[in-house]
C-alpha cells in the first residue's frame, strides 16, 4: 500500500465475512478517510453492531482483512489499538466502582495516556471521578466512554449506537462533541438507526442491510443519487423506502 492511501483512510475493511447460524455478513466493504466523521446506518439488526465487533477483533470473522492506518489488524493489534477508541450507548462495567479507580486501571494500558487531557475533558463533561458510573445518567455515561478514549489521544473513534436513548438535547450536545473533535483531526465511525444526527453531522454515509453494504458514499452523493431515484430528501425518507419496499415484498 502507498504512503498516500495510509495517509487518507484511517480504516479500510475489505470482502469482510462473518457466518452464524441464522445471520451473514456478506462481502462488507468500505472506507473511513482521515478526519471524517461517517454514519454507518442500518436498521437494528442489520449487521452494524456485528461488522463494529469484527473490526475491533472482538469477535472472528471467517474471511476478510481490516486495516487501520495502513496496518493489518491482525498483525499489528496492540500498535493500532493504542490509537483507536471506542464508546457504545453506555459504560455498563465496573458500576460502583469509581471513576477514579476505573481511570488507575486504565491508563495502565496506554503508553500515550495523557493525564492533562484527560483531565481537560472531565472539567469539559461536567464528571466527578468520585462518582462511579451507575450513579450518572446515561448521558454522562456515554461522556465518560469517550473521556477514556479521547485520554489516550485516540486518532479514530468507533461509536456503536451512542445516542441510543439520550434525550434531543444531549444527543445535541454529543454532536458538538463530535463535530469539534472531527475540527482537531479525530475521524468518527459513527454507528447508529437515528438518522437525524447523521443528518447534522455526518460527512459520507455507510448503509447496510441484511448483513451486506448497500451503498458507501459521501453524505452529498448519497442523498444525491437517492434524491434523484425519488426516494427522499433526507436519511430518514431513504432508509424508510429501502426498508418498506422490503416489508411490503414480504407481504406480497
Amino acid at each position: 500500500m502507498s504512503e498516500t492511501n495510509m495517509n487518507e483512510y484511517v480504516l479500510e475493511v475489505s470482502g469482510l465475512r462473518k457466518v452464524y447460524p441464522k445471520f451473514e455478513l456478506r462481502d462488507v466493504s468500505f472506507r473511513v478517510p482521515r478526519g471524517c466523521i461517517m454514519g454507518f446506518i442500518g436498521r437494528n439488526g442489520a449487521g452494524k453492531t456485528t461488522t463494529i465487533k469484527s473490526v475491533l477483533g472482538l469477535v472472528h470473522p471467517n474471511e476478510g482483512s481490516v486495516r487501520f492506518f495502513g496496518m493489518d489488524l491482525a498483525e499489528n493489534e496492540q500498535a493500532i489499538k493504542q490509537r483507536i477508541g471506542y464508546a457504545g450507548g453506555a459504560v455498563d462495567y465496573f458500576s460502583r466502582k469509581k471513576i477514579r479507580d476505573i481511570v488507575a486501571v486504565t491508563k495502565l494500558f496506554y503508553g500515550n495516556w495523557d493525564e492533562e487531557a484527560y483531565r481537560r475533558y472531565m472539567e469539559a463533561f461536567s464528571l466527578d471521578e468520585e462518582k462511579a458510573p451507575g450513579q450518572l445518567s446515561e448521558g454522562m455515561k456515554v461522556k465518560l466512554n469517550l473521556t477514556l478514549a479521547l485520554s489516550h489521544r485516540a486518532e479514530l473513534l468507533i461509536l456503536d449506537e451512542p445516542t441510543s436513548g439520550l434525550d434531543p438535547v444531549s444527543r445535541d450536545e454529543l454532536l458538538d462533541i463530535f463535530r469539534a473533535l472531527r475540527a482537531k483531526g479525530v475521524s468518527i465511525l459513527f454507528s447508529t438507526h437515528i438518522t437525524s444526527d447523521l443528518d447534522k453531522c455526518a460527512d459520507s454515509i455507510t448503509y447496510i442491510k441484511k448483513g451486506e453494504i448497500l451503498a458507501s458514499d459521501t453524505m452529498e452523493a448519497f442523498v444525491g443519487s437517492s434524491r434523484e431515484a425519488g426516494f427522499g430528501n433526507d436519511l430518514e425518507e431513504i432508509m424508510l423506502h429501502y426498508e418498506k419496499e422490503d416489508y411490503l415484498e414480504k407481504l406480497a
